[in-house]
């Protein structure tokens, strides 16, 4: 899949994820000659292993409620979404023969669940259309001359671009590409970079060792979450998370991780409430609990009585304290909202994605091309913007790339 160094090229894709393959695709659509440059031995790798449990594509939430999903940059990713959203995603997705549904959580997943056969299908694709492909390049900068820089399995090559899509990824999964090694090689150009930061990520507790060697792993299901948001707001949402060796992953804090690493950047800690119980309320709770137990002993009452047992039962005791867990009143207030006290989120090479990146308010919006460094463009992961788990994050890689391969070809031929 690789093919001899070129001095020069037309248009230059650096990046082989879901962005920089779809620009090529875009560009290529319009007759521009498109050398593509993959780090790894082959493209697509984050792709393929995110779905590995079941492609999750896109998500079946209509808009404006996807673009909320973008927080503070919805209206930015919006506009990306205007030209290529979740429906023209499914129905490119139609063009490969891939059909796909809607989960009963919303995702949108290919009917097969797999990701390989769209990915060989879109290469197979690029490469009949005449995209070159060049794995194995390891992108390193730019000379002083404006060349890019690579590291090919013949040593560092220059390559003149008249014109480059940078689609280098985030900082998550550095085994797969995506390891933020970019950002001094941009910061050193003068393009204004915010720091990247774990997204989708776990947090830490700090668990006693009893409790951490007996139940890390263990899921609890369901659950409720009760926080505040910045403005010191209420929310909640049911779902489902895991404890961890140091403190609580999973889909349901994953949903909540940027407002909680942000407060805790903010404020040192951040404060998540779990509903141990939900469907019970507490006055029931409180009145179960309080039946006499006779020679029981107090954790198979709990069990007995509230259904509350294994990890959850534990959670209690490990939070609460084991004399506090005699109190009943105390204790059904713990079931229904038991405090946590996140510290510190988990670092960045473990999250599943990666906020900060390329600041989108030094780029032409229109075509994501860098102000102050004409001709080149960025598109994906790498440009500052974070969404949660869901099909948003691959929706909106598709969408940037489309607008960036778009924006160089509109840039060579001189319309930008």
């Amino acid at each position: 899949m690789s093919s001899s160094p070129v001095p020069r090229v037309r248009l230059a894709i650096v990046g082989g994820g879901p962005a920089g393959l779809m620009a090529a695709e875009v560009a290529r659509a319009t007759g521009v000659e498109v050398d593509l440059f993959e780090a790894k031995g082959s493209v697509g790798r984050k792709f393929l292993i995110a779905g590995k449990g079941g492609l999750n594509l896109t998500h079946g939430e209509p808009r404006p409620a996807f673009d909320a999903r973008y927080g503070a940059r919805a209206q930015a990713v919006g506009a990306w979404l205007d030209d290529f959203d979740a429906d023209a995603l499914r129905e490119w997705a139609r063009g490969f023969g891939v059909e796909t549904f809607v989960g009963t959580s919303g995702r949108v997943f290919p009917t097969d669940r797999k990701a390989a056969p769209l990915l060989r299908g879109w290469v197979h694709r690029l490469r009949e259309d005449g995209v070159r492909f060049h794995v194995q390049h390891r992108w390193l900068g730019w000379r002083d001359d404006g060349a890019l820089r690579f590291a090919a399995p013949e040593g560092e090559i220059a390559v003149h671009a008249d014109a480059t899509v940078l689609a280098l990824g985030g900082g998550s999964w550095p085994e797969l590409g995506s390891d933020g090694a970019w950002v001094p090689a941009l910061e050193a150009r003068g393009i204004d970079v915010a720091p990247l930061r774990p997204a989708n990520c776990g947090f830490d507790i700090g668990w006693s060792e009893h409790f951490a060697q007996r139940h890390a792993g263990a899921p609890l299901k369901p659950v409720i979450a009760h926080w505040q948001d910045e403005l010191g707001l209420p929310h909640e949402l049911q779902g489902e998370c895991v404890v961890t060796t140091t403190g609580i992953e999973g889909s349901l804090i994953y949903a909540l991780s940027a407002g909680l690493r942000d407060a805790i950047a903010a404020h040192g800690q951040a404060r998540l409430e779990l509903d141990l119980a939900p469907g019970r309320e507490l006055h029931r709770l409180r009145g179960e609990l309080e039946k006499p137990r006779g020679g029981r002993s107090l954790t198979e009452h709990l069990r007995r009585q509230t259904g509350i047992a294994g990890v959850k039962a534990a959670l209690l005791y490990e939070v609460v304290g084991k004399e506090a867990m005699h109190d009943m009143q105390a204790l059904s207030r713990a079931i229904k909202r038991l405090p946590l006290q996140l510290v510190r989120a988990r670092p960045i090479a473990e999250a599943i994605s990666s906020a900060g990146g390329v600041r989108l308010e030094g780029l032409d919006a229109g075509s994501l091309m860098v102000r102050d460094q004409p001709g080149v463009f960025c598109a994906g992961e790498m440009l500052d913007w974070e969404a949660p788990t869901g099909g948003y994050l691959l929706t909106a890689c598709y969408a940037s790339g489309l607008r960036a391969g778009r924006g160089a070809v509109a840039w060579l031929r001189g319309g930008t």
